[in-house]
């Protein structure tokens, strides 16, 4: 990992991760969707992989996570999670393409404190997935490796 190579970055990879996984104020499936959108965006098959088994060792909705990589055409997710998804790609973006009228909608169903924290826990996905495409780092098999179904995958219409 290269990462190790340089132990003030990885302890700092390793800290931000950590305190992430702290916060309690958005709901962990919102989160975890979030977070595997950006990784399909970005394209962190590493992201999506450990994403879906954080998912399944939680104890968070599987089929709904199995679905993130193909959101938009799935119809499993309700409104509120189709919005975050939106949200989670929108700020993924270069530049960023966050509307204000999504912004709000979240705000008025989330409420304040979630948003902030969901808005801080994609801009940590967007450093984490981002950090290991530029190494190269690859899914490892973790989601196969326990069993679970392949995630699925877009359709191209």
């Amino acid at each position: 990992m290269p990462r190790a190579h340089n132990r003030k970055v990885l302890n700092f990879s390793f800290s931000v991760g950590r305190q992430a996984q702290k916060w309690d104020q958005c709901d962990e499936n919102l989160k975890s969707f979030a977070h595997m959108a950006v990784a399909g965006l970005v394209g962190c098959s590493f992201c999506l992989d450990f994403g879906y088994v954080r998912a399944h060792n939680e104890g968070l909705d599987l089929t709904k996570a199995r679905e993130v990589p193909r959101w938009r055409q799935s119809d499993v997710f309700t409104p509120l999670e189709r919005d975050v998804l939106e949200y989670a790609e929108a700020m993924t973006q270069t530049p960023p393409t966050v509307t204000d009228e999504l912004s709000a909608g979240l705000l008025e169903a989330l409420g304040p404190a979630a948003l902030v924290e969901l808005t801080a826990f994609i801009a940590v996905a967007n450093l984490m997935t981002r950090t290991n495409t530029a190494f190269g780092i690859e899914s490892q098999g973790f989601a196969a490796s326990c069993g679970l179904k392949p995630l699925a995958l877009p359709t191209t219409t």
